[in-house]
């Protein structure tokens, strides 16, 4: 009797020993995948920041007797009609593709931003004006609003930016303005109300950043659709001509040899469906973390 009082204890130490461990978070494969995904992001910042870390050629350097060589040792991704290195060219080239991709939604995502902010909280009139122009830029699908703001503005760096940024506005005003709509009348809002706080301190101190959850989460995933629009629109001929071009403008350049030399074109749509697929993936574990329902207590 006595052994098998001291021996119960110990069991119970060694069983709670064994649930705590099984309590434990451990890796899951949608943990794993948004390291994956945060690595090449990284990884293509990198790139766009410090390309001479990690590209082996200049991308300037042309060399007549390796034209069309394809993917091996000397050349990992193969070299174009001018010989130059494919490799070396994406990642000189992901410097202005990326600067599409963040400048565009910070552009968009403060315009918009700042649109539904002022409709949803104001109302009335204001709420009334603005919003039927954002109804009617609603009514225009965003790549061929894009696609029109770019043609007007003729080729150039800064015209792909506000003609992408242009076109993601509607979607950051709507989001917006939801929130605020669904925040403004909260009880703690009334409550501060009540004790004499004014409006401007108000709206900027409690309800401002009640209602950046869903738009920092809309404008992680919309940089991977931002660099998806600017990319097709210097593929159809709207970017500006460099003597370094980005993905779009490689894969606009490429298409001619696509039965000869396949990974002149490959290769950048690789690079392109990464980054995106990339973004989404973070943009989605963004919005779980930002999430109060999906929170652990």
């Amino acid at each position: 009797m006595r052994e098998a009082a001291t021996m119960k204890p110990i069991w119970r130490v060694k069983r709670t020993a064994a649930a705590y461990h099984r309590a434990l978070p451990k890796p899951t494969v949608s943990r794993l995948l948004v390291y994956a995904a945060a690595l090449i992001v990284l990884f293509l910042i990198v790139c766009a920041l410090a390309p001479q870390w990690i590209a082996r050629y200049s991308p300037t350097d042309m060399q007549a007797d390796q034209i069309l060589l394809p993917p091996g040792a000397a050349h990992w991704m193969g070299t174009d009609y001018f010989g130059r290195d494919v490799f070396s060219v994406i990642v000189y080239g992901a410097r202005e593709s990326l600067f599409i991709g963040f400048a565009s939604v910070i552009v968009g995502g403060l315009s918009g931003g700042a649109i539904g902010a002022l409709s949803g909280y104001f109302g009335g009139r204001v709420d009334n004006a603005l919003m039927r122009v954002i109804d009617v830029l609603m009514t225009i699908p965003s790549v061929m609003l894009a696609l029109a703001v770019a043609a007007a503005l003729g080729p150039g760096l800064w015209n792909i930016i506000l003609a992408v940024a242009l076109s993601t506005v509607p979607n950051y005003a709507r989001i917006m303005r939801g929130q605020i709509l669904s925040i403004k009348n909260r009880p703690f809002i009334m409550a501060s109300r009540s004790i004499g706080a004014a409006e401007f301190p108000v709206f900027i101190r409690h309800v401002l950043p009640n209602s950046l959850s869903p738009l920092l989460v809309m404008a992680a995933i919309g940089v991977g659709t931002s660099i998806l629009t600017g990319s097709g629109l210097s593929f159809l001929g709207l970017g500006e001509l460099k003597e370094i071009p980005d993905w779009g403008s490689l894969l606009s350049q490429g298409r001619g040899y696509l039965t000869v030399a396949w990974w002149i074109c490959t290769f950048p749509g690789l690079a392109i469906t990464l980054f995106v697929l990339s973004v989404n993936v973070i943009g989605d574990a963004l919005r779980d973390a930002l999430d109060p329902k999906k929170r652990r207590s």
